[in-house]
Formats: structure tokens, sequence, C-alpha cells
């Protein structure tokens, strides 16, 4: 794997250096700017590398075929990641570094700031010894997710072609902005994309394969007090702030994200605002089994029933939104694009690690958008965060997954 290295260490280098935060706020496609000068860049590089069908629309989704080198029809799989980074932390001046041979114990990021990735806080950077380990200055996020899964699906394809005797059919990849702040799907094109099934190329550490998302929904309570002067307020007065608190009480706390893991759902508290006249309370809601979603959305509607029965009729309003679906329900009748991942995987050297994604993914909507799309490993960890790193040798691993995949495709057919 040597022959990869060094390029697609050259291209992540080069590709976290674009500014590509997304922006909730925004109601352009893409929400920034910066999106649409990365997706123009790398236009022209998969040009410049024979691609064919090079469309980037107006959209700033990218798309891209590498066309079969042999007769034999197979079925058309697509790689998938996206172009934007987490508004979490700022993506802007991204100074990447390389740690070569790390060999165990902190790493200092900034000695002006005493900035530590430091192995009490982040245990599992031990878990690289002896890898070419990529880190930031510690006051940006790296960028890994999402572009050390752009830099594979591209250098996966470079390696396609350097190797004609791989026997593949029809590749397409795509790239897309706004996932991180769960619109990357909702403008893509899945019939111009044509594949009978995806990969996003999006997942954290060595092995992870996930087919699995929670369903989600949000929940936002609005609540309508009476405000009047403090001293006179006996008997009058309505305290919003009262009854939000009183709202949070009523949710399970013992059901909120720092208490629950696995299979495990949750209602997450995620804001409260406003004062005496007016209060706003929103969680978001999580559930892998559709089954509890449903009580859970359902148990919403019981507080607010109770709290107009408590406070007064009209006192509280609730908004219920679903917002997507666990992708389980449409991968699981074609289990063998879960099966090819796995295979590939483990002749790229890599135990498949199979698990839920306690989040969700364009995979999840573009599967019931008629596109299969479970998730594969990029190597990032630590995402959204001045922490992050990715492993060179484990982002070659995925470039070799890619591979194996497209080269497994033929038996398929």
């Amino acid at each position: 794997m040597s022959e990869i290295k060094d390029r697609l260490l050259e291209r992540f280098l080069k590709y976290v250096t674009f500014d590509t935060e997304s922006c909730d706020d925004a109601t352009a496609v893409p929400t920034t700017e910066g999106q649409f000068v990365f997706a123009r860049f790398l236009e022209q590089e998969l040009k410049a590398m024979g691609l064919s069908d090079v469309v980037l629309d107006d959209k700033g989704y990218l798309y891209a075929t590498l066309p079969a080198n042999c007769d034999k029809k197979m079925p058309v799989v697509g790689f998938i990641a996206h172009l934007d980074t987490s508004p979490d932390m700022s993506g802007k001046d991204v100074k990447p570094r390389v740690v070569e041979n790390y060999q165990g114990g902190d790493i200092l990021l900034d000695a002006t700031d005493n900035i530590v990735l430091s192995v009490e806080d982040f245990p599992e950077v031990e878990n690289y010894k002896g890898d070419d380990i990529v880190v930031t200055d510690g006051h940006t996020l790296l960028g890994a997710d999402d572009k050390a899964g752009i830099a594979e699906i591209i250098s996966a394809v470079a390696y396609l072609q350097a190797h004609p005797e791989i026997e593949h059919g029809k590749i397409r990849i795509a790239f897309n902005p706004d996932e991180e702040i769960g619109r990357g799907a909702h403008n893509f094109n899945v019939p111009l994309f044509g594949c009978d099934w995806a990969y996003t190329m999006d997942g954290g550490s060595e092995g992870e394969l996930e087919f699995e998302n929670f369903n989600a929904g949000s929940a936002s309570f609005s609540i309508q007090g009476r405000n009047v002067h403090p001293g006179y307020a006996k008997g009058k007065m309505l305290n919003a702030l009262r009854v939000a608190a009183d709202i949070v009480d009523t949710v399970p706390a013992a059901e909120s994200p720092e208490c629950t893991a696995g299979y495990e759902g949750f209602y997450h508290l995620m804001g409260i605002n406003g004062g005496v006249d007016h209060a706003d309370v929103s969680y978001i809601i999580r559930d892998h089994s559709s089954d509890i979603f449903a009580k859970r959305m359902e148990f919403m509607r019981r507080v607010e029933a109770h709290m107009n029965e408590k406070y007064g009729k009209g006192v509280v309003t609730l908004e219920l939104k679903e917002q997507y679906r666990n992708m389980r329900e449409q991968v699981e009748p074609k289990m063998h694009i879960i099966e090819l991942a796995k295979s590939a995987m483990e002749q790229a050297g890599v135990v498949p690690q199979i698990k839920p994604i306690r989040g969700g993914t364009d995979g999840a909507q573009l599967s019931f958008m008629g596109l299969p799309c479970p998730n594969i490993f990029a190597g990032g960890i630590n995402f959204h965060s001045r922490y992050e790193f990715v492993s060179v040798q484990v982002m070659e691993k995925a470039v070799m997954t890619i591979v194996n995949i497209a080269a497994g495709v033929k038996g398929l057919a």
C-alpha cells in the first residue's frame, strides 16, 4: 500500500486547508461559499484525472464516473462523502501536522496555549502507536470529517485507474454539501447518481460498518406566561420559566444522552430560552426502535397535555417534527451489500466492527430516497473538536476497502 500513502496524505493535507464550515442559520444551498470553492477545486481535479460525467450543479453537489473496465454487466456502486465541516468548531486556517511513527503518550498541539491531546482525556490515541497521525495545532478542528473520506475515495479511484488488471463495473462518486447540519441529502439527485447502492465514507475508527441509525425527531415547547409586577403578582403571575422547568423535570433525566449508550434512545434537552412572559424549551428525540421512537414522540404530547391541564389551556404549545428514520429497514432486505463491505475490509486487513450509529447520516435519508447507503469508516477520531486526529495508515486501509468493494461487485453480477 506504499504507493497510496504519499499521494493520499498530500491530498488530505490540501483538502483540510479549505474553510468549509456549514451554517445552520443560512438558507442558501450550500449554506457557505467555502463549500462551493472546495467543490470547484475537486471538480477540476476529477476532470484532470480523466473521469467522465463530471457534474457540479448549482447547489454544490459534485458527481463523477469511473467507467467500467470490462464488458461484464455489473451493478453500479457509488461512494459518497461530504464537503462541509461542523460549525461546532472553527474550520478556518486549519494547520495540520503529521506526527510520524507515533510512539504513545501525550501530543502537544500548542505549547504557547498549553493545548494537549492527552492520553488521560483521549486514551484511544494510544491505539495508533506506530502510525503516522495527523493532528491540528489545537485552534481548529482538523476536518477528517469528512475530508478524509473525500481523499480516500479519490485515491481509490486513482488506484483503480493505475491497476487496470482489477476488473470493476461502473463506479459513481459524489461529494455533497451541508451534511453536518442535516441537509446533505436534501438536494441529492438520486436518479442522476444512478446507482444500485452506495456507501458513505464518513465513519470513525478502523473497521466501522454501520447500517443502523437513530430514528430522529424534535420537540419544541412554546410557553405563554403572564408577567405582572412581582410586588403584586400573587394569584396573577404565570412564570413561563417555571413552566419550562416543570417540563424539564417531567422528561426522564435518566434517558438523556449522558446516561445512555448502544441501542438506548434518549431525550436531549437542547435549549431553554425566554423570560417570565414567554419561554421555549427544545429537545431532540432519538431511538433505534421505530416502536419506541413513536412512544417517545407520544410521550411529549402527553407532557403538553399535562402542562395545559396543570397551568391552563393553551399555555403550552408543542411542535413535533420527524427528522429522519433508521436506514436498517431499507438495507436489511439487501444484506449482500453489507457482506460485500465486510469481505472488502477483511481483504484490507481490517476487522469489521458492525455497530449502530448513535446519530444520523446522509445515508439514512438516501436509503429512504431509494439508494441503500451504509456507512464505512474514514478513520477520523474526536470529530468536531480541536483534538480531532486521523491515522494515515487507517486511511490507507479505507482506500483499499473501496478498491476491494469495486473489485468484489463482479461476484454479485
